[in-house]
């Protein structure tokens, strides 16, 4: 039986690494990427294959597409769109080119290089483009604004590509975390602190709070779930015969779609602002 092979995002820790290591472990030939080569150093000497891929980078986008297509002779199973960033933040208190900045990664960058695989799945009858969204790209909370952004971008781009990918033998699957611990709390306060202009703000009390979360090492988030409860939800996305659209993890997800549906506007903002 020939083997399957994937290109992967996001690598380098958290939900992408476990994803990585676990699809290898299941006879998956899988080609982890990162966006720095000391990170993709470190997969290659645990025995995984591993380049750069750099969202923000068309050139490098360009240039790990031809590499996995050279490794395996012009042909890819399935790619899982999943590194992402947060920049934390009251809204009014984002500038442009920081929004800018966090669409170029979560947004922008899962575009370009879902487009250049997109050919090599069709002239081959079939594929899997999975995209990780968020419990964020379902219901928006405080703080946020900016990644909630890209999530509901990504969720309505990627419900339309799987209309117009009917009857092309591609699937697009959306898998939707919500609490997962990785080191996405230590990159969103770097990006708080390069963009907010906290100390001038009309919310510094609140930020106050805010960094000191940051920073503090506080226990699990009562509906977290290890990084391997997206990696099964992701198996069963690229092994159904039939994948779903989307696949919810945590308890957190699933509570957040019913409630998007059933409740009035202003208790939902109820619900969510109570945390």
């Amino acid at each position: 039986m020939t083997q399957k092979s994937i290109l992967i995002t996001g690598c380098s820790s958290g939900i992408g690494l476990d994803a990585a290591q676990t699809l290898h472990a299941r006879g998956w030939r899988v080609f982890a990427t990162c966006r720095a080569e000391e990170d993709c150093q470190r997969l290659r000497d645990e025995g995984l294959e591993s380049f750069v891929l750099d969202y923000d980078d068309e050139a490098s986008i360009a240039a790990a597409v031809d590499e996995t297509l050279r490794r395996t002779g012009g042909t890819l199973d399935a790619l899982y769109n999943n590194g992402a960033y947060a920049c934390p933040g009251a809204v009014e208190d984002l500038p442009r080119d920081a929004m800018r900045a966090i669409f170029e990664t979560n947004l922008f960058g899962y575009h370009d290089l879902t487009r250049r695989i997109i050919p090599v799945m069709r002239a081959q009858g079939h594929g899997r483009i999975i995209n990780c969204s968020s419990v964020l790209g379902l219901v928006g909370m405080r703080w946020r604004g900016a990644y909630v952004a890209t999530k509901f971008a990504l969720e309505g781009l990627t419900d339309v590509l799987r209309i117009e990918m009917r009857g092309s033998g591609i699937h697009v699957v959306m898998i939707e975390p919500g609490p997962i611990p990785t080191k996405f709390r230590q990159n969103a306060a770097a990006q708080f602190e390069h963009w907010v202009d906290w100390k001038n703000s009309a919310h510094r009390a609140d930020y106050e709070t805010v960094r000191a979360r940051f920073y503090a090492a506080t226990g699990p988030d009562r509906f977290e779930l290890p990084p391997s409860a997206v990696t099964d939800k992701l198996i069963r996305a690229l092994e159904a015969d039939r994948p779903k659209a989307r696949y919810f993890v945590t308890t957190a997800t699933y509570l957040m779609d019913i409630a998007r549906r059933i409740l009035p506007n202003a208790a939902l903002d109820w619900l969510i602002a109570k945390g």
